[in-house]
């Protein structure tokens, strides 16, 4: 299998390459960055961003990551990770039709009911410099966000410390990986305490830390 992810990892790369690293899969990295995160996209020495051609044509909507599986390509993370782990099968795929339905409902659930507003939180109280922080999306956010930790840790409290199948699956990946923006505002996870234990033990998982140290070695 020739597998080529494009992306950097910090985007939402990040994703396909934890599970990439936990399935032990070899795969090709092509660094892709946002094109917003460069001063000036157009010069002769811009790395390869979201709007230059190569990458266009490889993923016209211009945003990463991208997976092209031996001319298969795909788009959206969290549908290239469900893809991958139904293509590999094993412990971290759906065993059957009921569980794909729960992964695809979860995965979704976690990209509408809480990615923007905990990544507001991320954004408003972390990464951006204080004078471009807005208070009010951060009191949205945390108006917002408890009602769907409390569902989730209610889910993890009955499954076994999983979200879905009593065992670590691609599921965990997918909503980990959104779970883990809301981070910076910690009373969030004061009260949803089984969901504190699960990201904390998802990002102890050797996988994780590899896809991280990475991470953490790419330029910001």
């Amino acid at each position: 299998m020739s597998l080529t992810i494009y992306g950097c990892y910090r985007s939402r790369a990040s994703r396909n390459i934890w599970l990439a690293n936990e399935l032990g899969l070899a795969f090709t990295h092509v660094p892709v960055i946002q094109v917003y995160r460069l001063p000036d996209p157009n010069a002769a020495d811009a790395p390869m961003h979201t709007q230059s051609p190569e990458f266009l044509a490889v993923n016209p909507n211009g945003q990463i990551p991208s997976l092209d599986d031996d001319g298969f390509v795909l788009n959206e993370s969290l549908a290239i990770n469900l893809y991958l782990a139904r293509k590999q099968g094993g412990p971290l795929a759906p065993r059957d039709v009921k569980e794909e339905g729960l992964a695809i409902q979860w995965s979704l659930w976690a990209a509408t009911a809480v990615e923007s507003h905990a990544l507001n939180l991320l954004y408003h109280l972390a990464a951006y410099p204080p004078e471009k922080r807005d208070p009010a999306l951060v009191e949205a956010a945390m108006a917002a966000l408890p009602k769907p930790f409390a569902v989730l840790d209610q889910a993890l409290a009955q499954g076994g410390g999983y979200v879905m199948g009593g065992r670590f699956t691609v599921v965990d990946i997918n909503v980990a990986e959104i779970i883990r923006y809301a981070k910076p505002a910690s009373s969030l996870f004061e009260g949803a305490p089984h969901v504190k234990a699960w990201l904390d033990a998802c990002h102890q998982r050797p996988a994780f830390q590899a896809m991280w140290q990475a991470r953490e070695a790419e330029p910001a």
